[in-house]
């Protein structure tokens, strides 16, 4: 039985290679080794007697070989000493150390010398560390420039579109990654919008802010199908013809959500009794949120917005998150009755009613977290925040000074937000087995004079600069 050889490139040790000292010529080479038979991934090829030796080895040899040059180097565990470590699923450990291996955390304490042997040490010299940010409400990656339109692709047309999905028109090439990784945001949850009298916008992904693809990115896809509820809250000053229109397409979205919802539930009775004539894109995405595998996130910011989305998702058994809930704070109890999380936007916007005291938004996480509701603190998700999202963990910050606690303040854009999103399991906090994305701080992390010295996504350190730092280091250079 004849063996089979594969063709080595380089034989220039053999004499014959370009330039080499034997007589042989890579054309010698090639007439001589001629391929026989392909494999499913490879060349076989049979040599003649004359140049067996000299040009081929045998296929063992050169799995092996490959295996070698293509399989990852091994990662040598690090341990991270000397550190102000927030677990955040855990008390503070002051002078703590943690130890990852890979891209996981193996272990998180005051002194773990015994496990960390052969480790490779860094010593954060008395640093804060924390788990990487997560912003649980957000445009990045769909939008670069809001004026120019060519780079905003928030939304799909039409009025309901639960088969579009965020992760695929993100673009990994944005500026905005690296502004937010600059202050510790590591992760983001990158929410689809909706057109005027858009109602179901899609499918939303949660990403990491690193990557040279879309498909590098997606942490996970789908997070939520996301339903925009439509508000009556006009202000007093609009004209009677502009406030009548106005409630019209108000009423008209509520019932474009309705049929939307009966259809649905119509198709998945008839594909059930296996009587579809035919497959429908739309109402194929909206399946698991009937049946409860996957949540459907409600964005409603006033009091009835809210109310209404609660009685909606009582009557058909929805699973629902609010996102916005700018008047969480008044229906705070019916809220924690259903077990309904919430994701706030963030406190910097005006109170809702000329009457309301002017730290509403302020005070609004922490009165929810009185009464144990779970809510996470992000951005608006408008094309203008965007840009901004570095800002989350000051955000969290403004709510600790109006009476939330720091502890809830770090949770609210880390473990909560991973709670929300379905991924605490990986992420959230630091614990044994979780990935290891982490960020170190010269100081408190929600305050606004710290600075973030490191962060590490997946065990491995990334690079903070980005378009600021870029544009500082120009003109320092400049006028210096």
């Amino acid at each position: 039985m004849k063996r089979r050889y594969f063709l080595l490139v380089e034989a220039q040790e053999r004499g014959m290679g370009h330039g080499a000292r034997g007589t042989g010529s890579a054309r010698d080479l090639r007439n001589d080794c001629e391929p026989r038979h392909r494999g499913r991934f490879d060349f076989v090829f049979q040599a003649s007697q004359r140049t067996r030796s000299a040009c081929l080895v045998p296929r063992a040899t050169l799995f092996a070989i490959l295996l070698a040059l293509v399989a990852p180097a091994a990662h040598a565990a690090t341990l991270f000493t000397n550190a102000r470590i927030h677990p955040v699923s855990s008390p503070a450990i002051e002078n703590g150390q943690l130890l990852i291996d890979g891209d996981k955390i193996v272990a998180v304490g005051a002194d773990l010398s015994a496990q960390a042997a052969g480790a490779t040490r860094v010593d954060l010299q008395g640093q804060w560390l924390t788990p990487a940010f997560i912003t649980a409400n957000t445009v990045m990656g769909l939008t670069e420039i809001e004026t120019v339109r060519g780079t905003v692709d928030v939304a799909e047309i039409g009025a309901v579109n639960p088969n579009a999905r965020a992760e695929v028109a993100v673009n990994a090439d944005s500026e905005n990654w690296g502004v937010a990784r600059a202050n510790g945001v590591l992760y983001a949850h990158v929410v689809p919008q909706v057109g005027q009298g858009g109602v179901i916008s899609g499918s939303s992904a949660l990403v990491q802010l690193q990557g040279w693809t879309w498909e590098q990115m997606t942490v996970q896809a789908p997070v939520a199908t996301h339903l925009m509820w439509p508000s009556t809250r006009l202000p007093p000053w609009l004209p009677a013809a502009m406030r009548e229109e106005a409630l019209k397409g108000a009423a008209a979205a509520r019932e474009a959500i309705g049929k939307a919802f009966d259809d649905a539930t119509a198709y998945a009775a008839a594909k059930k009794a296996g009587t579809l004539s035919g497959v429908d894109a739309r109402w194929e995405a909206l399946l698991a949120v009937l049946d409860g595998r996957q949540r459907l996130f409600v964005h409603a910011l006033d009091l009835r917005q809210i109310r209404e989305a609660l009685d909606f998702a009582a009557a058909r058994k929805l699973k629902i998150t609010l996102v916005g809930a700018q008047d969480a704070w008044r229906l705070r109890d019916e809220i924690k009755a259903a077990d309904v999380g919430v994701i706030l936007h963030g406190p910097f916007a005006l109170p809702q009613r000329r009457h309301e005291a002017y730290d509403s938004n302020y005070r609004n996480a922490a009165q929810l977290a009185e009464i144990g509701i779970r809510f996470a603190i992000a951005s608006d998700g408008t094309p203008f925040s965007a840009s901004l999202e570095r800002n989350l963990p000051h955000a969290a910050g403004h709510a600790v000074g109006f009476g939330l606690s720091w502890e809830q303040g770090l949770a609210a854009i880390t473990l909560t937000p991973a709670q929300l999103l379905g991924v605490d399991d990986r992420l959230g906090s630091l614990e044994p087995g979780k990935l290891a994305s982490f960020v170190v701080f010269n100081g408190d992390p929600l305050e606004v004079r710290s600075k973030l010295t490191a962060a590490y996504l997946n065990g491995e350190a990334i690079d903070l600069s980005s378009r600021h730092t870029r544009l500082r280091d120009k003109f320092q250079q400049k006028y210096d």
